[in-house]
């Protein structure tokens, strides 16, 4: 999902946070006291939301941990006290049954697609912030414009570990195999083009 920033001083309140979620159709993020707007994203990046979100739901059929996608709000502790608010592309949680207020609060594994406006807080902010998530095992970013998938894993100190076009990643946190062509089915850039082209033309 792009967001645009509202930055507003002194540091956006919780109420009026809420406030607005509540009288506008559009929805937002509170993330360190400012406010971004969710706006609509591009067919790559709802390509791979999906991708992402059907093959991990196949995955969990039947198993305790369940998968929610962009509409789903997330809330974890601000470092210097209150709340963040985050609406994570894709995010799994394996005890709902704690959820508050219809948010999720134990996330143990959130999927970030990187879009121009979103890249600087999801790969500095966010990352900083979600680490701090006690349940979190797994924070993992996929570009939308090139093929490359960047997975962090609090087992490995949050050192990131990168998969491309022939690879495939565990996903440690739900046990899980994904395989990059998979996360990328239907997209449309330079680095899926030029796979396709080889493959074919090796075949």
């Amino acid at each position: 999902m792009v967001s645009t920033a509202r930055q507003i001083d002194p540091p956006v309140s919780e109420a009026d946070y809420f406030a607005l979620e509540r009288d506008t159709d559009i929805r937002h993020e509170l993330l360190d006291g400012q406010v971004f707007a969710m706006v609509g994203g591009s067919f790559n990046h709802s390509r791979i939301v999906g991708n992402v979100f059907r093959r991990i739901g196949n995955h969990l059929e039947g198993k305790p941990c369940e998968v929610f996608a962009e509409s789903t709000k997330l809330r974890f502790p601000e470092l210097i006290g209150g709340f963040n608010y985050v609406y994570p592309d894709v995010v799994v949680d394996c005890s709902t049954h704690l959820a508050q207020d219809n948010m999720l609060v134990t996330p143990v594994l959130i999927v970030e697609v990187l879009s121009r406006s979103t890249r600087r807080r999801d790969e500095t902010v966010k990352r900083a912030a979600y680490r701090q998530i006690p349940t979190l095992m797994e924070y993992v970013l996929i570009e939308q414009d090139a093929v490359d998938v960047e997975v962090m894993r609090r087992g490995s100190g949050w050192l990131p570990e990168n998969y491309f076009m022939g690879d495939s990643l565990v996903l440690e946190s739900i046990g899980v195999t994904l395989r990059v062509e998979e996360i990328y089915e239907r997209v449309q850039n330079a680095d899926v083009e030029e796979w396709v082209g080889r493959n074919e033309r090796e075949a």
